[in-house]
């Protein structure tokens, strides 16, 4: 029996050879998608060889494994104070940044029109001014209340970049939010403070941990602007690692990359327990 013909005087297709090319197209797009992966994991993975590398130089792939670079930073009472010193940062870190952006998504949602639109601009100007400008803007503000060098200086510092995303992060999950909610326990007698953490958090508290994890990472990683700020007893860890470099390429370094690596997939891990990773991945 031949097949009857189409209006446009051919005759149907068999299937086989759209259902062929889009097989060819879904396998090139995986092959594209593996390779830039594999692109942007690739010097991670060098990092991460080279820091078990038995010799004292950097060399890929390393002749012999050994922790030995891990014993060395261990045992340096420099690397240790650094690290605290960034467990200090991040942990002021994302304590005033989630107040703050929390404070400022909550702000915004009672805003409308051009006052809004104005107060997200200057929200996220920090994120558009190089770190260089601010870091320098900062040295010579806190320089006149004898503030550089200091904790409180380095928490600020990063702040500045650490709160607009913050702050984004709260918006996106208030945008959900019913406030009909708040409204309600407002006109039940409950405070603001009050209505907040037993009415708003509970809704929002995976946007509010995001937003912590976030400003914690933006924190531990951050670098320009501490190189400005920081002293000696208050570098962190990316701004001693950038000091170790500048002399020698040291294979601490690579440990130090590694374990600033592994600690962010930890605490990605964690959030992704707590909040769950499609939930997790919405609010971010």
């Amino acid at each position: 029996m031949s097949e009857s013909p189409r209006p446009d005087g051919g005759t149907p297709a068999s299937g086989r050879l759209p259902v062929g090319r889009a097989a060819v197209g879904r396998w090139l797009f995986r092959a594209g998608v593996g390779a830039v992966f594999a692109f942007l994991l690739a010097p991670i993975a060098v990092v991460v060889a080279t820091s078990f590398a038995e010799g004292g130089s950097l060399t890929f792939p390393p002749e012999g494994l050994s922790l030995r670079w891990y014993e060395a930073f261990l045992d340096s009472p420099r690397w240790r104070r650094a690290t605290l010193n960034s467990l200090v940062a991040a942990g002021g870190t994302t304590l005033l940044a989630t107040v703050a952006g929390t404070t400022a998504a909550l702000g915004v949602s009672d805003l409308g029109g051009g006052r809004e639109a104005a107060v997200l601009g200057l929200a996220v100007l920090p994120l558009l001014v190089p770190g260089v400008v601010l870091g320098g803007s900062l040295l010579v503000f806190l320089g006149e209340f004898d503030l550089q060098q200091t904790y409180l200086a380095v928490v600020a510092a990063h702040s500045l970049w650490a709160t607009p995303l913050a702050f984004s992060v709260v918006r996106a999950a208030l945008s959900r939010f019913d406030p009909r909610l708040r409204e309600a326990a407002l006109d039940l007698g409950a405070s603001p403070f009050r209505a907040f953490f037993e009415v708003v958090a509970p809704n929002i508290r995976s946007g509010l941990f995001a937003a912590a994890l976030i400003a914690f990472v933006v924190s531990l990683q951050e670098f320009i602007m501490t190189l400005f700020v920081s002293g000696p007893d208050t570098r962190t860890v990316p701004v001693l690692a950038w000091n170790s470099l500048r002399d020698s390429l040291d294979p601490v370094v690579s440990v130090v990359s590694t374990l600033l690596v592994a600690a962010v997939v930890v605490v990605v891990a964690v959030g992704a327990a707590v909040a769950g990773l499609e939930r997790l991945a919405t609010d971010t």
